[in-house]
Parts: structure tokens; sequence; C-alpha cells
């Protein structure tokens, strides 16, 4: 079985539950992501370490990592 992700404008949402429900085909609306903990933590880590200065701008990551 597959599974689709999509993202519906409002009307397109209205049209597309219509779809599915004409063809009796089971849908779970989803309006709710949550990200995992250890996701949502490693965002805090980012977010801390910026706050603390411990970063280096595009330009610097460029100069030190050159595309070749």
């Amino acid at each position: 079985m597959a599974a689709y992700v999509i993202y519906p404008t409002d009307e397109q949402e209205k049209f597309m539950k219509a779809f599915l429900e004409a063809l009796e085909i089971s849908f779970v609306k989803d309006d709710e992501v949550e990200l995992p903990k250890h996701v949502l933590q490693g965002i805090a880590r980012g977010q801390a370490d910026i706050e603390a200065g411990r970063f280096v701008t595009f330009e610097e990551f460029k100069k030190k990592f050159p595309v070749k």
C-alpha cells in the first residue's frame, strides 16, 4: 500500500476530501505535525550555539570548504 503526502490549499482540500470519500479511499487528516524530540533538542542546541557565538558565516564556510 502506498502513502501520499499532499499540501493542498483550502479549496483543494475540500475537493480532495470529497474525491477520496466518493471513491471510498481511507485517509487520515493530520493537522498537527510535531517534530521528534531528538530533532527539537538538536534545534535548541544549534540556537544555543548561535547565541554563544559558536558559528561561522557562509562566506567563512565557503573559504574553509571550497568547491572544486
